[in-house]
This record gives C-alpha cells, sequence and structure tokens, in this order.
C-alpha cells in the first residue's frame, strides 16, 4: 500500500509539473471591462439578502404599498394557500382584492425562497410557515401541463404569465424550482413533481428532434408552437440544465440523453440564440458535462453567446461594458443597444448562478469570471437607490418606500422613457414598470420586488477579503446536484502588484490548501486563517481538502480521499 501510495504520488507531481498553471482563456467582453472598476464600492451583499427576506416577508408592514406579501386561498393545483408577493411596488394587478390574490409570479416567489435559503435561512419553517411547500401551486396540473410555471392559473396569464406566449417563461420557473429542491430533498410531493418535469421535458426535446426554432412549447398538447415572438432557441439550454439535475438525482440514463440532446441542439446554432437569462447555464453545462461525461461541447462558443451582445432574437442581448459618466457599468446582463444599454438586476444576479461554478470544472476561465463578478457585483449597487446618486434615478423622492431593501428594475446610459426623465445622467436607474403597470401612480412600479428577490445569489456566493476589489467567491453555492465536494473559492486580484491575501478557511479542522490553477498545495496542515500570495491579474481556485488526505488520480482527475479537487483536463 505505501508503494502504491508513493507512486500515486510520483505521478501526480510529474502530472502537475507537465500541466503547470492552467492557461487562461479570454473573453472578449471581459477584456473591455475595468481591471478595478471605479468608483468601487462592494456593499455587503449576504446581509442586503437578510434585510430583503426580514423586510418582505412581513405581513404587518407598514407603509404606503405595503406589505409585500399576501395570501392566496384560491387552492389552484393544491388544496393549500400560497403566498402572493409584489412583482413590482404598487403593482395595480396584484395584491389580496385584486383577481382575488391570484396573479403573483414563480420568478419573485421562487426567487425569493431560494435567495434566502441560499444564504442559509430555513424558508420550509419560517415563524410557522412553509413557504417552500407553497411553491407547489406553480406546478400546474389543472392545466394537465405539468410543469412548473410562471402563474398557478391561465386565467391570469393576460396579467403577465407566460402561457402560449414566451418560452423562457414556462421553462425558468423548473431551474429555479430543481434548485430549491436541491436545497430541500425531502419536501413532501418534490419527488414526484420533479419526475413530471423531467419526463414532459425530456418528451418535449423526443418531439423537437434537436430543432427548437420555436416560439415556446405547449407542454399540454405536446407540441412547439410559434406566436408573434421570435424564437427562442436557447430554451434548450433551460431543458437541458433539468434534464441533468434529474440524472443526477434520479440516475435515469434517458434524462442524461435528453441532456445531450438539447445540449446539443443549443450548439448546433450558427448565429448567437440568446433570448433572456438561459445561455449560461448552457455554458456551466458544457463545462460540466465535458467532464463528468466525456462529452466535447464548445465551453468557449457558448461563454461567446453569453457575453457578447451579438444576439439576433433578442437584438444585443449579452453582457454590458463602459463607462458612463464616471460610472463603471460593465459586468451587467441586458441590452447592449437599447437606449445605449439597457442592463437588469434579475438577470445579473441569476447569471452568477451558473457562470460562478462553471470554473470548477473549466478553470480556463477562472480569470475572465473572476474579472466579470468584480465588475458585475461592483455596479449591481447602482440598481439600489441608497447607492445611486439622486440625478442617476428616475424617482428619487420615492426611494423610501423600498426600506432599503427594494432596487430599481434596472438602468439605462439614457432613460427609456425619454419625455419623462431627460434631465437624469446615465446610467438612469429605472424600471419597466410604467409600460405594463397601468394606475393612478404607476411610477413607484420601477422599483422590482421580484428582480430583488434574487439578491441571495450574491450573498452566497460573495465574501469580501482583507484587500478592497479582492472577492473570494464560493464555487460551491449554486452548483447543484454536484457530487461529493470540498470547501471550493476562486479568488482573482484585479491589482497589476501581486498581493498577499488573507484566506479565511471555512472547515472547522485542520486543513491543506490546494490551488486547482497552480495545480499544487500551497498550504498544509492549517486553520482559521492563511496567508495566499495571488499574483497580479490573476486568480486562485482554493480547495480545503483534509489534512494527509490520501491523493490519487483517475481518469485524469485528481482526487483526495476519493473526492475530486482537480479535473486536470488540458
Amino acid at each position: 500500500m505505501r508503494l502504491k501510495h508513493f507512486l500515486a504520488l510520483a505521478f501526480f507531481f510529474i502530472y502537475a509539473f507537465s500541466y503547470a498553471q492552467v492557461k487562461q482563456i479570454n473573453l472578449k467582453r471581459v477584456d473591455e471591462m475595468a481591471n478595478l472598476p471605479q468608483p468601487l464600492n462592494i456593499i455587503d451583499w449576504k446581509l442586503m439578502a437578510q434585510n430583503f427576506d426580514k423586510t418582505i416577508y412581513d405581513f404587518n408592514a407598514k407603509g404606503k404599498y405595503w406589505p409585500m406579501v399576501w395570501m392566496d386561498s384560491t387552492n389552484k393545483n393544491f388544496a393549500q394557500p400560497v403566498m402572493g408577493i409584489y412583482t413590482a411596488v404598487g403593482d395595480v394587478r396584484q395584491g389580496k382584492q385584486n383577481n382575488k390574490g391570484m396573479f403573483h409570479e414563480a420568478l419573485a416567489n421562487m426567487g425569493s425562497v431560494l435567495g434566502a435559503s441560499l444564504i442559509g435561512l430555513d424558508k420550509s419553517n419560517q415563524k410557522g410557515l412553509n413557504y417552500v411547500s407553497m411553491l407547489k401551486n406553480y406546478f400546474n396540473r389543472d392545466t394537465k401541463w405539468n410543469i412548473m410555471m410562471n402563474n398557478t392559473a391561465p386565467e391570469v396569464a393576460l396579467l403577465g404569465g407566460g402561457y402560449g406566449r414566451d418560452w423562457w417563461y414556462d421553462v425558468y420557473p423548473n431551474l429555479l424550482f430543481y434548485a430549491v429542491y436541491d436545497k430541500y430533498p425531502n419536501e413532501k410531493d418534490f419527488d414526484w413533481i420533479a419526475k413530471s418535469i423531467a419526463e414532459k421535458f425530456y418528451k418535449a426535446d423526443s418531439i423537437l428532434k434537436g430543432n427548437y426554432n420555436y416560439s415556446y412549447f405547449d407542454y399540454g398538447q405536446m407540441k412547439p408552437m410559434k406566436n408573434q415572438i421570435c424564437a427562442q432557441q436557447d430554451a434548450a439550454a433551460g431543458h437541458a440544465w433539468v434534464l441533468y439535475a434529474a440524472y443526477k438525482k434520479f440516475g435515469d440514463k434517458r434524462y442524461l440523453k435528453g441532456a445531450i440532446s438539447a445540449m446539443t441542439a443549443l450548439e448546433s446554432n450558427t448565429i448567437n440564440p440568446t433570448y433572456e437569462l438561459l445561455m449560461p447555464f448552457g455554458a456551466y453545462l458544457a463545462a460540466r458535462m465535458n467532464v463528468e461525461q466525456g462529452t466535447h461541447f464548445d465551453v468557449q462558443k457558448l461563454m461567446g453567446w453569453t457575453f457578447d451582445g451579438t444576439a439576433v432574437c433578442r437584438e444585443g442581448w449579452g453582457v454590458l461594458t463602459g463607462k458612463w459618466n464616471g460610472y463603471d457599468i460593465s459586468g451587467v446582463v441586458g441590452s447592449t443597444v437599447d437606449h445605449g444599454g439597457y442592463g437588469f438586476l434579475m438577470n445579473t444576479f441569476d447569471a452568477a448562478w451558473p457562470l460562478i461554478p462553471t470554473v470548477r470544472y473549466d478553470p480556463a476561465y477562472a480569470n475572465a469570471i473572476g474579472k466579470w463578478m468584480l465588475n458585475a457585483v461592483n455596479a449591481s449597487r447602482l440598481f439600489y437607490p441608497q447607492y445611486a446618486p439622486r440625478d442617476h434615478q428616475a424617482i428619487p423622492d420615492l426611494a423610501e418606500v423600498t426600506k432599503g431593501v427594494i432596487a430599481y428594475e434596472g438602468f439605462a446610459k439614457t432613460s427609456t422613457f425619454d419625455s419623462l426623465y431627460l434631465d437624469k445622467k446615465g446610467p438612469v436607474a429605472q424600471g419597466d414598470g410604467p409600460k405594463w403597470v397601468p394606475g393612478k401612480n404607476p411610477n413607484v412600479s420601477q422599483f422590482s420586488v421580484y428582480g430583488s428577490g434574487h439578491v441571495g445569489i450574491f450573498g452566497a456566493i460573495v465574501e469580501k477579503t482583507n484587500i478592497n476589489g479582492v472577492l473570494k467567491l464560493d464555487l460551491l453555492a449554486t452548483d447543484f446536484y454536484k457530487n461529493n465536494a470540498y470547501p471550493s473559492y476562486l479568488i482573482y486580484n484585479p491589482y497589476k502588484q501581486e498581493k498577499s491575501v488573507v484566506y479565511v478557511i471555512k472547515s472547522s479542522m485542520r486543513v491543506d490548501l490546494y490551488d486547482a490553477l497552480a495545480q499544487k498545495f500551497v498550504a498544509r496542515n492549517v486553520s482559521g486563517k492563511s496567508s495566499l500570495k495571488i499574483a497580479g491579474n490573476n486568480s486562485v481556485i482554493v480547495v480545503e481538502t483534509p489534512v494527509k488526505s490520501k491523493i490519487t488520480l483517475s481518469k485524469g482527475k485528481l482526487l483526495a480521499n476519493g473526492i475530486v479537487i482537480d479535473y486536470m483536463k488540458k
């Protein structure tokens, strides 16, 4: 056994020496971003997520437009009440008295439950209420679609749902549900609901046969449909993510086959098919499935489609870059062409969900993703009225209504309401509310409850270090249905000079620190804190392994006590 162990270690050192530092792949759009965005102000995102949850989930909240939640007792799909949450402040379509309280969106409800759960809150038992179980009402069995949808019933579709209208609205709630399911695997009924969703998506992909050139898919009639909305081929990424999660959960190889089929359909496009927010999940899956399943998907192609702003259907959709009137706004996700650029908060939060864990499976993107995330985290504070100067806000005089936890839906280089905010300087924090919320005072609807509810994604991933602008990013926080893994973090140094970063160890036991970029151990037998030297404009991927772990190589992967710590691919 000693000889075997010695030979394995020798092989590892020879292997590691031959590979050395993992060569980094640039992303053109990220190269356009500032190395150190200015003005630099990294807020406490976990605290923001905690405050959002305790402020929004208060049925007795006082103030105009408050509370932001109510109980819907129409018992759609399941004989239980479900919490309704406003899409936007003052949304006149919603509330207990409107349409019997039926109109509320899974994007808001599921997003806020997931976000809170990611930062450690138990939403299955919060002050005696099970908000996790309530999400079942979005499973549309009354309509026979038998998947999660953005509303609980088709009769509210015209008020803002996605039924037979907009494919991503029908697909994305299922990704949200599967993420919540990973956090609450024992929740009643979730098993069969998850299987129903997987079956629908598997059958849909089989029917589509690689052709996702449709506006949406009718999961009741099981046939693709076209309407006035252009084709959303990136729905294939949503199908693939759910099917791969289902495969990891249930072990049914049909789901793996479906995930590969959907990814193949996605990659086969000759033009950028990005529509809303599903493409980053495709990039993540490409990287993960390549190392876990031996596929050969083109990660670079899907990363480019995610970032470049070359989308055709949703013209210019991608990641914004630039400095507007002295403010670096790079990193936010949205339209790169609408009014010079229009970024959205929810899309930016949700892009981090798949892109950060992508680095575990393809470390070649560590510097690019680390730099993007720094820019995105810094710019995203400007969506919140307390962090945006008054002359950069559409309605600063109404900011008090947000109670410090609700942000504007987006910000634009020049206001999309040309006749209203001509005096505002870009970035102009605003929202689309006035376009789709009628009423006496629609302007307040520019404050986005639904988007702000996803803040827990940043809250779970982002941690500041002792050096301003050097972030410690949790690679496991949103890596759902992953194999066993040790605590893993990406730390990117945006400065030109080498920096010595104080690394706070998550494990309560003594550990060895392995850097998956340098492909070597950088600290041994440490606890509490350790100092890491990071070269200028470079990264480390730190994996905390138990002291004196048995290090082995298997099929190109480096393992510590049988758990992968480095995929070590070229």
